[in-house]
């Protein structure tokens, strides 16, 4: 996925090795199916159409319906298909890490922390989550704590602007990051990617009770009344 994850366990159990060893093969499996990276995954030769969607790995066919289900939700905003290239990474990368979070979850671990990219999935708490000063490379602009939390930010700072509005194609460029908390990081995840190429995310996430912080290009930061 062109990224780090890492576990905090804090309640190590005799399973959680072994937990911890199959939820890598997991990882890895994942990447190797959806990767758009790799030309050779099942995403990539889909998307060329040399191969059928029933000839997939299963877990193909329910990530692009959840992706269509997302895209029906957003209006759009988010795609399976950026720049008119099956990719969906904006969904794949969330879904991930909450699959490693419930797989620990069955190892007996009900106390952990899950991270893909910066995205996070915890269990049990309490936990503070740092958000990423997209202005200053290594210092936090806020912290959000709680048990249970899912923290997912989208923005330029890492890899610049490379989120597009799929109904301009252009890079979107209004806000610097954008962070959504909740208890589940797949939907959370498409759901900042998606808001963060809308004009005015703010409202229509505080219309569907997302908490939502916002940091505009020049530093200033806004917020939904549920964000704390």
């Amino acid at each position: 996925m062109g990224t780090v994850f890492s576990f905090t366990v804090r309640d190590p159990g005799p399973r959680t090795a072994a937990a911890l060893e199959r939820v890598v093969a997991r990882l890895h499996r994942i990447d190797e199916v959806f990767s758009p990276y790799r030309p050779e995954s099942e995403i990539s030769r889909l998307g060329r159409g040399e191969l059928p969607l029933t000839a997939c790995d299963p877990d193909v066919a329910r990530v692009l319906d959840r992706c269509a289900e997302l895209a029906a939700e957003t209006g759009g905003y988010f795609t399976a298909s950026p720049g008119g290239r099956l990719d969906p990474s904006g969904y794949v990368k969330g879904w991930a890490v909450e699959e490693a979070s419930r797989a620990l979850r069955e190892s007996g671990s009900v106390h952990h922390c899950v991270s893909g990219g910066g995205d996070v999935q915890t269990a049990g708490g309490p936990w503070r989550i740092g958000i990423a000063d997209p202005h200053r490379p290594g210092a936090v602009a806020r912290v959000v704590a709680g048990h249970d939390l899912a923290v997912a930010t989208s923005g330029t700072a890492e890899r610049g602007p490379h989120i597009l509005d799929p109904h301009t194609g252009r890079p979107a460029t209004a806000l610097a990051s954008l962070t959504l908390v909740g208890p589940r990081l797949a939907r959370l995840d498409a759901l900042a990617t998606a808001a963060f190429a809308m004009p005015d995310p703010l409202p229509w996430l505080a219309a569907r009770a997302v908490p939502a912080l916002a940091i505009h290009p020049d530093g200033t930061t806004e917020q939904t009344p549920g964000f704390a």
